[in-house]
């Protein structure tokens, strides 16, 4: 971590984290499974990581910032192949049994032991430089819808859209290698609704008559899901008056924004008047998360976020990493959004729903 303070617990999580707080959603084991025996559920999560093996192989040894980059690339697929091949005969070992976490955190250790830091730098830059050149044509779009219920939907369609680029899903990251994807043409094809959870139409009645003083929104990927659907959703959020704070990651993982990043992107999309498309920015904060996965526990975040979100009565956890993975049946003081995309099939058998299902699951508190 580059965080040099104490890590502490979100202070708006609202079972004690000693006792009920678990982040991992899917039960990947129960007391009664013999601890020697990788479960059926452990092991197809090891068998989807370990697919993932030649996608960040591959993208390892593109990066020309890494002396080597193609035998450290090598030693990387061997090492954590060699992990995970560990953990199907010993779920015990490596600091297990394993849960999406443990084989993110492990994943993530090998990369940096074998010396990469950035892997996904180059593309996470050319994909931020074609979203900031569309970021105007989405901020019109939505400005032209006049029923703020619809123009709520859209905003929101358009966070499933810009979710969709998503490196850590094998099958997604090949599409990006050979194609990339159209933004506009990726909120028209939306997987229809009703969605796996939909709970948007009871958040549209309260859009329409309850503002938030202040919301903190786990942010997700960079490109199109940073840039073209959750700042679009932001500025809508600041248009009403809300503090915003947009906390990211500490250290780079997969395509995940980092909050340095974040910081040169806002910058980038400013106008001459220091604002976002007319509206003033203010109110927007940036903190950094203290995390360093593609997916979070919230019993582990930094003192500056958790000074920041102390007395914000709305949180949003985006993307599949921490709103559904992680989290997505985590309860909070105050109103709470998951919102992400389904983009494992494993994730889609457990939720009942289908493949690039979408899940939106609000729930209210009352005060």
């Amino acid at each position: 971590m580059e965080s040099s303070s104490e890590m502490v617990a979100f202070p708006l999580l609202t079972t004690p984290i000693e006792s009920n707080y678990r982040a991992c959603t899917i039960p990947y084991r129960f007391p009664s499974d013999n601890p020697n025996k990788p479960t059926p559920t452990e092991l197809s999560w090891i068998d989807l990581f370990s697919s993932s093996i030649p996608s960040f192989q591959k993208r390892a040894e593109s990066d020309e910032t890494v002396p080597d980059a193609k035998d450290r690339a090598e030693k990387f697929a061997q090492r954590y192949g060699e992990i995970l091949e560990d953990l199907k005969r010993d779920p015990e070992s490596h600091g297990g049994p394993p849960d999406c976490i443990l084989l993110c955190r492990l994943r993530e250790q090998v990369l940096r032991e074998v010396g990469f830091r950035d892997i996904f730098k180059k593309v996470k830059d050319e994909e931020n430089a074609k979203a900031i050149s569309l970021f105007p044509e989405v901020v019109n779009l939505n400005d032209d819808i006049e029923d703020p219920g619809n123009r709520l939907e859209t905003l929101v369609r358009g966070i499933f859209a810009g979710n969709i680029f998503d490196l850590g899903s094998a099958q997604l990251a090949e599409v990006f290698s050979k194609d990339g994807m159209s933004f506009l043409a990726s909120c028209q094809n939306l997987v229809p609704r009703p969605w796996v959870i939909d709970d948007l139409e009871a958040f549209k009645m309260q859009w329409t008559k309850k503002s938030w003083n202040k919301a903190v929104i786990f942010v997700d990927n960079s490109g199109a899901d940073i840039i073209l659907g959750i700042l679009p959703f932001v500025r809508e959020l600041l248009k009403r008056g809300t503090q915003v704070v947009l906390a990211a990651n500490d250290l780079p993982s997969i395509n995940d924004v980092t909050y340095t990043e974040l910081f040169e992107i806002i910058s980038k999309l400013k106008d001459e008047n220091g604002q976002l498309m007319g509206v003033d920015i203010s109110n927007l904060f940036i903190a950094n998360s203290g995390n360093d996965l593609p997916v979070i526990d919230l019993s582990s975040v930094s003192q500056e976020l958790a000074y920041l979100a102390s007395n914000a009565d709305l949180v949003i956890m985006e993307g599949m990493g921490r709103g559904i993975e992680t989290n997505l049946y985590a309860q909070f003081k105050c109103d709470s959004i998951k919102i992400g995309m389904v983009k494992h099939p494993e994730v889609a058998q457990f939720l009942g729903g289908r493949l690039y299902d979408c899940v939106f699951k609000y729930n209210e508190v009352s005060y």
